[in-house]
C-alpha cells in the first residue's frame, strides 16, 4: 500500500483532474454552454500535461530537494513534455492549413509525380532529403556530443 503515501503521484494525477475539470467552467464563460467531453478531451485550457509534469517536479523538489537526481529527471522531462505540448499545440492549426493547401494543390502535384521517373538519381535524392528529418549521422553526432558533455561537466563539476 506504499503506493497511498506517493506524494509526487498523487500531486501529479490530482492536477491532472483539476485541469481537465476546469476547462469546462473556462469554457462556459466563453461560450455560454456546458460542454461536459472537455473533461475527457486533449488540449484547451489549461494544459493538464504542464500540470502533471510541474506538480510531479514540484512534489518531487519538496519530498526529495532540488540536488536530487530524481529531481533532475523530473524537470527535464517536464521542460520536454510542455515544449512539446507547446509545439504540438501551436503547429496543429499550421498543419491544418497546409493541409488544406495540399487539397488545393493535389492537381499539380500529381504531375510533378508522373515526371519523378524521369529524374537524374542525385535529383531523387536531393528532394527525399529535405522531407526527411536528421540524417543518420546528425543523430549519431548529436548524441555523441550528449555524452561527451555529460562526461565533461561530470569531470569538472560533480
Amino acid at each position: 500500500m506504499e503506493i497511498l503515501h506517493n506524494f509526487p503521484l498523487w500531486a501529479a494525477l490530482f492536477a491532472i483532474f483539476f485541469a481537465q475539470f476546469i476547462k469546462i467552467p473556462l469554457a462556459y464563460i466563453a461560450t455560454r454552454k456546458f460542454d461536459w467531453t472537455l473533461f475527457t478531451s486533449t488540449g484547451g485550457m489549461p494544459s493538464s500535461h504542464s500540470a502533471a509534469v510541474t506538480a510531479l517536479t514540484t512534489a518531487v523538489a519538496l519530498e526529495f530537494g532540488l540536488g536530487s537526481t530524481i529531481f533532475a529527471v523530473c524537470a527535464i522531462f517536464g521542460i520536454i513534455v510542455m515544449f512539446d505540448a507547446t509545439g504540438v499545440r501551436r503547429h496543429a492549426g499550421y498543419h491544418a492549413t497546409v493541409l488544406n493547401q495540399l487539397v488545393a494543390d493535389f492537381n499539380k502535384l500529381v504531375g510533378e509525380f508522373k515526371s519523378w521517373p524521369k529524374k537524374e538519381e542525385d535529383e531523387k535524392r536531393k528532394e527525399l532529403k529535405e522531407l526527411l528529418g536528421h540524417q543518420p549521422i546528425e543523430v549519431f553526432f548529436g548524441g555523441l556530443l550528449g555524452i561527451l558533455l555529460t562526461l565533461l561537466l561530470d569531470f569538472f563539476i560533480h
